[in-house]
């Protein structure tokens, strides 16, 4: 199984997106034992959206996708609003 999911850094509002077969590795990997790359620079992160895929080529075109602009509007239009609104982000 794969998962997609997208990261929200509320301290500096940014997000990232991809996609792992352990969900909980990568999200400490992101936080904690990174020492280069993106995430580290806008830590902390919190996880605001996942889903499951069967396959890897699914779970990379569904990433792919949210990383288009169509899909970037969307986490911003749709993802970001749910969990201002509670109060999470």
């Amino acid at each position: 199984m794969f998962t997609v999911y997208i990261l929200y850094s509320s301290v500096h509002h940014k997000k990232y997106i991809g996609y792992t077969t352990d969900l909980i590795q990568r999200f400490y990997s992101h936080n904690k034992l990174a020492t280069k790359g993106y995430t580290i620079k806008y830590r902390p992160w919190v996880v605001i959206h996942t889903e499951i895929f069967e396959s890897k080529e699914m779970a990379s075109a569904r990433e792919k996708s949210l990383k288009s602009g169509k899909g970037r509007e969307w986490i911003k239009d749709s993802i970001i609003p749910q969990y201002r609104a509670i109060g999470f982000i």
